[in-house]
């Protein structure tokens, strides 16, 4: 029972707050408000998910909520201009990727902490996207293979759903059945040691980093889109709920360490966490307060089951 309260207890406690909200916040249980759960999970989740691959590594990427929202400003001012959809998904892509691969740099060449570089990043996204825009948001009637993206409901799915579960697929094949993931872990849990055993951890960490880059990018592709609009700022309030929600899924199935299943959990205990509240009428701050919480508790329980295990051994 222990080992199971150990592995799952955040995701059975996770069930514990749905039935409460079904119970006491009017209209949570309303199939629309559930859809809705849904797809707000999908922006954070993907954003959470970069944010894991880099942590895979045993790298920080602080800087994912402002890549994103620089992707974010990058394509819709290629929408905004009339350029062709899959060159804007393309370059929003391709800036999230071109700051995963300068952190990646800065923290693998110039041996610069990656709290450092990536928080560098971070002020320079944020600085570039106002830049781009002059603060003025994007907005308008953009083209229907575009706002599809995120709006459009393949096979009756909502595409922001399939979006998301096509990401954790990614991530989870990545790390746990491919030789590059395995080379990751082993980099991340054991750098000196995977670096004697001949891994070029240099460039697992680069890999981590750019692929983080890439999720932020995706995200924003996917925000935009459902948004029809595009702000420097868009992304910023994802920053902490990233975290969160990375630190709240290294509190199980995995526990102790940053894992997909678990980040994909935690995301969506997050939302529903913050649409229970919405609708029980608590004030915004009460949000800030339990992610807060939140985020202390969680990494207080991961360091206490690494030191039960490290006890152990």
């Amino acid at each position: 029972m222990r080992g199971i309260l150990e592995k799952y207890g955040t995701a059975i406690a996770g069930l514990v707050l749905v039935g409460f909200f079904a119970l006491a916040a009017p209209n949570f249980a309303a199939p629309n408000n559930l859809l809705n759960i849904a797809k707000e999970t999908s922006f954070l989740a993907i954003i959470a998910l970069g944010f894991t691959l880099a942590l895979v590594t045993a790298e920080l990427d602080l800087s994912v909520a402002d890549v994103a929202s620089l992707a974010a400003v990058v394509t819709g001012a290629l929408v905004h201009t009339g350029q062709p959809v899959l060159l804007a998904v393309g370059a929003g892509l391709g800036v999230g990727l071109l700051c995963g691969l300068v952190n990646g740099i800065a923290v693998t060449r110039l041996r610069v902490p990656s709290l450092i570089a990536t928080l560098g990043m971070a002020a320079m996204a944020r600085g570039f996207a106002f830049m781009l825009t002059d603060g003025v948001s994007y907005v308008g009637r953009w083209p229907a293979a575009f706002t599809d993206l995120a709006r459009g409901k393949p096979f009756g799915i909502p595409a922001l759903v399939l979006w998301m579960l096509g990401a954790v697929l990614f991530a989870f094949f990545l790390v746990k059945w491919t030789r590059t993931g395995a080379r990751m872990t082993a980099t991340g849990e054991a750098g000196e040691s995977a670096r004697l055993a001949g891994i070029d951890i240099r460039a697992m960490k680069s890999i981590g980093l750019a692929l983080s880059g890439v999720c932020a990018g995706l995200a924003a592709v996917l925000l935009t889109s459902s948004l029809s609009s595009a702000a420097p700022n868009m992304a910023g309030d994802y920053f902490l709920y990233a975290i969160a929600a990375v630190l709240l899924g290294m509190t199980m199935f995995n526990p102790g360490h940053a894992n997909i299943p678990g980040t994909l959990v935690a995301a969506l205990i997050l939302k529903v966490l913050g649409n229970g509240l919405v609708l029980m009428g608590a004030p915004y701050y009460v949000q800030d307060i339990v992610l807060g919480f939140i985020i202390i508790a969680s990494v207080a329980v991961s360091s206490a089951v690494l030191k039960k295990a490290a006890f152990k051994f």
